[in-house]
């Protein structure tokens, strides 16, 4: 997939503003996830993205960090500036993306590394007793470093 498609699908699904922050969005969900998985699956998985996304995976980390799905979203949120809630919304806009960029290989093993309540964010089913809401109304975005206009 081009660049261009990706930030697009990105755009739409998270309800960006424009490219730019859907790539940099994309390359914060990105780096949170090669902090998450080997060196090795990550460079894998970063031969499949174009450039400039790829980058984010292919920084060195040294081993793979272990944590759950919170700490998965506060670290998007952190890398983001948003709230824990719009940075559930935002990893599922690229997770979702990735899914359908990479071969599914990629995506299964991913998958595997990752808590089991991750799936949903890949465009996968929700995890069992849990609600999937969407994100707030549009234009009511709780990033504090964004506004709704042009």
């Amino acid at each position: 997939m081009r660049l261009e498609e990706f930030l697009t699908r990105v755009r739409d699904r998270g309800e960006f503003h424009g490219d730019d922050e859907a790539e940099q969005v994309a390359t914060a969900v990105l780096w949170v996830i090669a902090s998450r998985i080997p060196p090795q699956e990550a460079a894998g998985l970063a031969r499949e993205l174009p450039a400039p996304l790829d980058d984010a995976l292919r920084m060195e980390r040294g081993r793979p960090e272990t944590f759950g799905r919170a700490e998965f979203l506060r670290r998007v949120a952190q890398q983001t500036g948003a709230r824990p809630r719009t940075a559930e919304w935002d990893a599922g806009a690229v997770l979702s993306t990735l899914a359908e960029a990479v071969p599914r290989e990629h995506v299964d093993r991913l998958l595997a590394r990752l808590p089991a309540d991750c799936a949903d964010l890949f465009g996968g089913p929700a995890p069992t007793g849990e609600r999937t809401e969407r994100r707030p109304e549009k234009g009511h975005r709780d990033r504090g470093d964004t506004h709704d206009g042009p």
